[in-house]
């Protein structure tokens, strides 16, 4: 008999479906009328659950699983999982760690370029029709070079690392923000994240978010200054929204990039209104090439852990 196996997020390869298909008993929740009722019927049966890293998976849920044997994250957030409770049940808890990494920075650097250049604002001026009738060079406002600027990142993992590199071969001096300073690193270490966001031009949030929350407050967007940028591709929970939104419409800060926010789907209102935002839909890892190369993590992690191996992308014991 397959093992059945509770998936609480879709993935969206078809190939790697296949694969679950035929190793598995899958059991959708994403596609029940009531989920709950669903878990009360089946949840007895489940030894493995898939998750994404923005749903995670509850103490509740796991208690509800009694033969469950490792929980799958579709990504690399794994602050929605209870894992103190996973590690009380020695439950291991996967992620598809370094699967994300060039495509969340590459979109890191997307974002601080569709902001600085004012991308989004003149591409809605152009199919608006209004450019035959402003033509005038004034009609639009001057953009900002992005090569050369000072760059703060908070977070060097794999993603703040790559984004460095990145911002490198644009001429960009590169200081960062961390638990602690980490010594293999060219770039200059800066313990004060208000210091940093002064010492910056830009600042992009890379951060995990298990840990913490609202860094970028009110007296990091006040430092960061009139002419700074800030970019968010880590969790909208480091970022405290309210302060966010009163700086871009006060023009205490001249922009953001922002690819995630606090209450997702859900985006602040006022911050739809604003020419100086650019916004995406949580979509930095949503290329082909990634989301095949997690769906294969995914399945290597429930076939390692349900032969009784520890998984090789495992967070937790």
């Amino acid at each position: 008999m397959k093992p059945h196996v509770l998936q609480l997020n879709p993935i969206l390869v078809p190939s790697i479906n296949v694969t679950l298909n035929e190793r598995y008993t899958m059991h959708r929740l994403f596609e029940q009328a009531d989920p709950d009722a669903y878990v009360a019927e089946h949840g007895a049966l489940m030894r493995g659950v898939i998750t994404g890293g923005h749903t995670g998976i509850t103490r509740a849920m796991m208690e509800r699983l009694p033969v469950l044997e490792v929980v799958a994250v579709n990504g690399v957030g794994t602050d929605a999982v209870d894992l103190a409770y996973a590690r009380e049940r020695k439950l291991p808890v996967t992620g598809t760690f370094g699967a994300l990494t060039e495509d969340v920075a590459d979109m890191a650097l997307a974002l601080l370029l569709a902001t600085c250049r004012h991308i989004g604002a003149v591409d809605r001026f152009v199919r608006g029709g209004l450019w035959p009738r402003f033509p005038q060079p004034s009609a639009l406002p001057l953009a900002r070079r992005v090569s050369g600027m000072r760059v703060g990142i908070v977070g060097l993992g794999r993603v703040g690392r790559a984004v460095a590199q990145r911002v490198e071969a644009f001429g960009c001096p590169v200081r960062y923000t961390d638990l602690k300073e980490i010594a293999e690193v060219p770039w200059a270490f800066e313990a004060d994240l208000v210091r940093l966001a002064r010492d910056s031009d830009a600042l992009i949030v890379c951060a995990a978010a298990d840990k913490a929350r609202d860094l970028i407050d009110a007296p990091v967007l006040e430092a960061l200054g009139p002419r700074g940028f800030l970019v968010n591709v880590a969790r909208g929970r480091l970022v405290k929204e309210a302060d966010l939104v009163k700086a871009l419409q006060d023009k205490r800060i001249a922009g953001a990039g922002l690819d995630v926010f606090a209450d997702e789907p859900n985006v602040t209102p006022a911050l739809l209104d604003l020419d100086n935002v650019v916004l995406q839909a949580h979509r930095a890892s949503a290329t082909e090439e990634t989301r095949e190369a997690m769906g294969e993590m995914v399945l290597e992690s429930l076939a390692q852990a349900l032969a009784g191996q520890r998984p090789t992308h495992s967070l937790t014991t």
